[in-house]
């Protein structure tokens, strides 16, 4: 097994792009969010990457889909705050969409990720 194999998944690397993206959007809100939400979104997008690296380098096959599992759950997360995010003014419409796309993208790679870990029903 290859120690930095997750680095070749699309997953891994799209949701790269959803960190970089978080980052750049953050920039844009209000210094009072600074601890609260910005901190909370930091957290999560960064952990979608991390649990995608950390399942992929695990042995049994349980333990790859519970990670994968924990890293679409907070990709839903950030997704969420987001959402939140727009109805409070701190980014547009447009931007929650693009970041909407992005994350729609992501999603569809962790399922399909998550699928070659389920026990086939042959």
């Amino acid at each position: 097994m290859e120690v930095f194999g997750y680095r070749k998944l699309i997953a891994y690397q799209k949701a790269k792009e959803v960190v970089k993206h978080t980052y750049k959007l953050l920039k844009k809100f209000p210094a009072e969010e600074r601890y609260a939400m910005s901190d909370q979104l930091r957290r999560a997008s960064v952990s979608i990457t991390s649990n995608i690296a950390e399942g992929i380098n695990r042995y049994s096959v349980k333990d790859k889909s519970h990670f994968i599992e924990m890293s679409y759950g907070s990709l839903m997360e950030v997704s969420s705050q987001f959402e939140i995010a727009e109805e409070l003014g701190y980014i547009t419409a447009e931007e929650r969409l693009s970041m909407d796309q992005l994350i729609e993208e992501v999603a569809r790679l962790l399922s399909g990720l998550q699928k070659t870990y389920k026990p086939s029903t042959d």
